[in-house]
């Protein structure tokens, strides 16, 4: 099978290549310089001349702050119209299409129960606005796709919430971290892992949704990340960092189990990153 990975400079899109890698798994990864998933004609030739026959949909518009003001055109323009751009040419190609979305498509009001796939939409930012618009044109262009919705992401290539802590840990002998915010950490390994089970295994195409298992605050994350380091971690509520884009209280979504997955606790699979990227220090 001919792969595609769109975003493939990504935090994600490193982390499937790494994964296909081991499996010995031929694929191609493309980051803007090798597709410009917003530009229709680049995208048409570049089909025409690979042949895909599964695109992981890794590339997105992430800066979700920005995505408020200053990047609104861009949000836009990578998240919906360029997954549109995506979805259409591959359904004129036959192509399956794995396209990766957020927790931010629901308005995150609740205060217990999980989010199942097809529960109201309600994003309240600009960012789950777009990827909103995005999975919509994945289901009216597509025949052959997975949406699969994640969440709090961490891994080794890229900016995230774990390296940011252990680095103020360094220079820092007391971190303050929010506490009432409620969801499931996803190690990029886990995902990737789920995505290329999906197909594998032939599961029915539809909506998804993957995390680790298990919930947390932020505050416990952070705890969690920081249990061995000199450093004492305190909670405080989101009122005291404030953010441009609205962040959910509670974002717990339904994990898989159904298609036979195994999820990992979010501790678990913490605690194996942590040691990878300690080794590979």
């Amino acid at each position: 099978m001919k792969i595609l990975i769109t975003g493939g400079n990504g935090q994600l899109g490193q982390e499937l290549q790494h994964l296909l890698d081991e499996r010995n798994v031929a694929y191609e990864a493309a980051d803007v310089k090798e597709l410009d998933i917003t530009n229709e004609k680049q995208v048409a030739s570049y089909f025409a001349e690979h042949q895909p026959e599964i695109v992981y949909h890794c590339a997105a518009y992430t800066a979700v702050d920005k995505a408020e003001g200053e990047g609104k055109a861009a949000d836009e323009l990578i998240n919906a119209v360029g997954t549109e751009i995506i979805a259409r040419t591959c359904q004129k190609y036959d192509t399956l299409l794995v396209y990766v979305s957020t927790d931010y498509v629901f308005d995150g009001t609740r205060t217990s129960g999980e989010y199942m796939p097809n529960d109201p939409k309600g994003p309240r930012n600009e960012y789950g606005r777009t990827k909103l618009l995005g999975e919509e044109a994945v289901q009216k262009y597509c025949d052959k796709y997975y949406i699969v919705r994640t969440a709090w992401v961490y891994g080794q290539w890229g900016h995230n919430f774990v390296y940011t802590m252990l680095n103020l840990a360094k220079s820092h002998d007391k971190l303050t971290v929010v506490s009432d915010q409620i969801g499931r950490p996803t190690w990029t390994r886990t995902l990737a892992e789920f995505l290329t089970y999906l197909i594998d295994n032939k599961i029915k195409y539809g909506i998804y949704q993957c995390s680790n298992d298990g919930q947390c605050s932020w505050y416990e994350f952070a705890k969690e990340i920081l249990k061995d380091k000199d450093v004492e971690v305190l909670p405080v509520s989101s009122d005291q960092y404030p953010t441009a884009a609205f962040r959910p209280h509670y974002s717990v979504m339904h994990l898989a189990k159904e298609t036979g997955f195994k999820f990992p606790q979010w501790e678990d699979a913490l605690q194996k990153f942590i040691k990878e990227i300690d080794n590979n220090l």
